[in-house]
């Protein structure tokens, strides 16, 4: 694409959005499949030709030739199959996508991990379009893939990748939060959960990178000595951006826009070479199948720069590894966060009963969490150089650390204060000072209206640890929802049994907030 239109005309270029889908469908099939999006529902099959034509023709008009079934296995990235739209009619060749090649693919189950569930006297496997995100056209020299997001499940029904427990994790936790919403108020159509993020990575010469073996073989340095300079003076974070890398950084950004990926903060890191993109924040499901082309395609784009993506956890001894930060928030179908404490968390009974829920969850299964994020590479991080230790716990901060044991002990809660800080420099506006501090070593910290999970690998795909996140909480969320109706069948007001429930509840989990450095001998 041209670089002489402006962000917003090239952003989304490439993908099927909804501008697209309104374009090119019928509005009462565009507005059916809206709702399929929205609401969760189950597509109407007899729409899949219309959508299917209309994907062809704008796929045609973007120089496409084939299409693929993109989904996640169990290997940790993803997988794809092309099949070019060539079909033939009275001898005659012509393009043809019809609704059940849109909906339906049968790659060979056995080829892939698969826990024991198939073999290869039983292969079948099943690809299946996801609607909740959107295709997108990836690029050749002399075309383009029209790429489905798909999920990958066995013949019998089995999860066989990672986007299908994604998917169902975030139908729990939105059925979950619904019930909990129901008792502040009316019940919201939908709950969904929202990440944003935060990819760091190592940028190499390629030419050195091909030197070196074991960063080819392994993705990080098993020999060799330290350099004498690494990451000691500290000049290195938020440094101006070297005129090679920016050149990377421009096209990926280019990349990502034309994709509809919200590519949005780009900055150095701070270890020697080591760089940052993040993304606004989307529904998760879309922003975990972003977050994997944004890798994939990094990697591709590095290497027209003579320059290599390095996504391992630690490649280099010494300094900082790479992690990436999952910005977690529940959003419902009124724009509402549900995560958001207000101008006064103290009196926000909905926030303060899904802050129990959250520490409850992560109270009782910390080590399905820690599980999430077990990779060879990412445990070799976890531990030093700023990375959060591999023991779980949750850092909120002073002002709700306070709010929440006042209601442990039964005490009253003071309302809060919006404080703002002098920076002592005259014509500086006053600055507005956030409810938490920024506590770099804890794993799963609450960062103002969402907690940021910070123990994620580098490499990893998001939909794993963010399934075991939505299933643990959606389980201390139904589990807190009923106690508050057994208290109310019992004839307690709606206020006294949710604040009689949440004590009950802080007092279990207070063990697994901390408010100190992680590092230390306390912890």
């Amino acid at each position: 694409m041209s670089i002489s239109r402006t962000l917003t005309e090239r952003y989304g270029v490439l993908s099927f959005s909804r501008t697209v889908m309104r374009r090119k469908l019928p509005k009462s099939v565009f507005d059916q499949l809206v709702h399929t999006i929205e609401e969760g529902q189950r597509l109407d099959r007899r729409l899949a030709d219309t959508i299917a034509h209309a994907m062809k023709e704008w796929a045609l008009e973007n120089g496409v030739t084939h299409y693929c079934h993109w989904f996640q296995p169990l290997t940790g990235g993803t997988a794809e199959k092309h099949d070019s739209f060539l079909n033939f009619e009275d001898g005659v060749a012509i393009e043809r996508f019809s609704g059940e090649q849109l909906i339906q693919g049968e790659p060979d189950a056995s080829s892939f991990p698969h826990g024991g569930v198939r073999s290869t006297f039983e292969a079948r496997g099943y690809t299946a379009w996801d609607p909740g995100t959107p295709a997108y056209i990836v690029k050749t020299p002399k075309g383009g893939i029209l790429a489905i997001p798909s999920i990958f499940i066995s013949y019998h029904g089995q999860a066989l990748d990672k986007k299908t427990p994604f998917l169902r994790s975030i139908h729990v936790i939105s059925e979950a939060a619904k019930k909990v919403c129901s008792l502040f108020g009316p019940t919201p159509r939908w709950v969904r959960t929202t990440l944003g993020a935060e990819q760091e990575y190592f940028l190499v010469d390629k030419e050195l990178f091909d030197k070196r073996l074991d960063l080819k073989l392994t993705g990080r340095t098993l020999i060799g000595k330290a350099s004498p300079k690494d990451q000691q003076l500290e000049n290195h974070y938020f440094g101006s951006i070297p005129e090679r890398v920016i050149a990377f950084m421009d096209d990926l950004d280019m990349a990502m826009h034309e994709l509809g990926i919200p590519a949005k903060t780009r900055h150095n890191e701070v270890a020697p070479s080591q760089f940052e993109i993040a993304s606004i924040y989307e529904f998760a499901n879309v922003a975990a199948d972003h977050n994997l082309i944004l890798m994939q395609t990094m990697k591709e784009i590095a290497r027209k720069h003579n320059l290599e993506v390095l996504l391992h956890e630690k490649p280099f001894k010494g300094v900082n590894g790479s992690g990436k930060h999952n910005n977690w928030s529940l959003e419902d179908s009124e724009g509402s966060n549900l995560l958001e404490p207000g101008n006064n968390p103290a009196q926000n009974l909905r926030f303060l009963f899904c802050l129990t829920a959250v520490l409850q969850g992560v109270n009782e299964y910390e080590s399905l969490i820690r599980a999430a994020v077990a990779t060879d590479g990412n445990d070799h991080r976890l531990g030093a150089n700023e990375a959060p230790p591999a023991i779980i716990s949750a850092f909120i901060g002073k002002q709700l650390s306070e709010i929440l044991d006042g209601i442990a002990s039964g005490s009253t809660n003071k309302d809060a204060v919006l404080n703002f800080l002098e920076s002592g420099v005259a014509h500086v506006p006053e600055i507005l000072q956030h409810t938490t501090d920024r506590n770099r070593t804890s794993p799963f910290a609450f960062t103002g209206n969402k907690f940021e999970f910070r123990a994620v690998g580098s490499e990893q795909s998001v939909a794993m640890p963010q399934t075991f996140l939505n299933v643990t909480i959606a389980d201390a969320m139904l589990d807190l929802h009923h106690k508050v109706e057994v208290r109310r069948e019992k004839g307690e007001s709606v206020q006294t049994a949710v604040m009689a429930v949440m004590r009950d509840s802080l007092k279990s989990s207070e063990r697994i907030r901390f408010e100190g450095n992680n590092y230390s001998q306390e912890w």
